[in-house]
């Protein structure tokens, strides 16, 4: 099905496009949100319930397929949030990197499957922030904010108006609470727009940091600490660029020896080792 325009078809195409292991489909007016056959509403997750409950066995078997025994149950939660929250920050900011649009996506305007292969989204398009002199100002839902600053701070609040549902639901089965879910959340924002940004080219990504660090300077609560972006030096000199995460995503507890370059449990050396690994591959 065809989506309809809006101020935010270009910058998902654009996304598609680098990243085909991620859809957004925009619904057109009175078209009904996907529900079944692997689609779950963004609202149902939150809720905590049976949705939730369907949602968290794709984790638990792909842990038992992969690992051939059962995780802990806050480490299966603690995955699908991830799985979840990485895809659906992009929504917020990649729309506003790419041409300083923000939307507002509360969770009854959002729907997601992963069980076809690509994480697919469904969204029910409307309010969208944005700055003076941007053509979709005109366009219904359009808000004009004065400046870059005031843009930011609509990003933070679109990501904390989606996401706060949501960790009301998956928190208590992950085991955490306030600080540590934002920590999340934080890295989750910081992560998915620098990797997409890195799939435009290295000037993207780069440029990704700097709006990062702008958009989470450690002062932005509910948020937590950084962007954190720092550079390590290889063994010839290569720069290595890395940054610090504020929370862990507990796969150690299936696999110690392998943890992520950015993990708080990981030491520079071994930091060196993955970077080079990853650029090598």
């Amino acid at each position: 099905m065809t989506a309809p325009a809006s101020a935010l078809t270009d910058a998902y195409h654009r996304l598609t496009e680098a990243f085909p292991g991620m859809t957004v489909r925009e619904l057109g007016p009175g078209e009904a949100a996907p529900r079944g056959d692997g689609w779950v509403g963004a609202d149902a997750l939150a809720a905590g319930g049976a949705g939730l409950d369907a949602f968290l066995m794709w984790d638990d078997a792909q842990v038992r397929r992969d690992h051939g025994r059962p995780g802990r149950p806050d480490v299966i939660a603690s995955f699908g949030l991830h799985r979840y929250a990485w895809p659906a920050c992009l929504l917020i900011t990649l729309p506003w990197f790419l041409h300083r649009r923000v939307p507002r996506f509360p969770v009854a305007q959002v729907s997601y499957d992963r069980t076809r292969g690509p994480m697919d989204f469904a969204v029910r398009t409307g309010a969208f922030a944005c700055l003076p002199g941007d053509p979709a100002a005109a366009l219904p839902g359009a808000r004009v904010v004065p400046d870059e600053e005031a843009l930011r701070a609509e990003v933070r609040e679109a990501v904390a108006e989606h996401m706060e549902p949501l960790l009301a639901g998956f928190g208590p089965r992950m085991r955490r609470r306030g600080r540590a879910l934002w920590g999340m959340v934080t890295d989750e924002v910081v992560e998915g727009l620098w990797y997409v940004a890195g799939l435009f080219g290295e000037h993207e990504q780069r440029r990704a940091e700097r709006e990062l660090e702008l958009l989470l300077p450690g002062t932005t609560k509910p948020y937590v600490g950084t962007a954190a972006f720092r550079e390590l030096t290889g063994p010839a000199g290569e720069a290595l660029p890395t940054r610090d995460r504020v929370s862990c995503c507990m796969y150690y507890t299936l696999a110690p020896q392998d943890t992520c370059a950015t993990c708080p449990r990981t030491c520079d050396t071994d930091r060196v080792v993955k970077l080079l690994a990853e650029a090598a591959s």
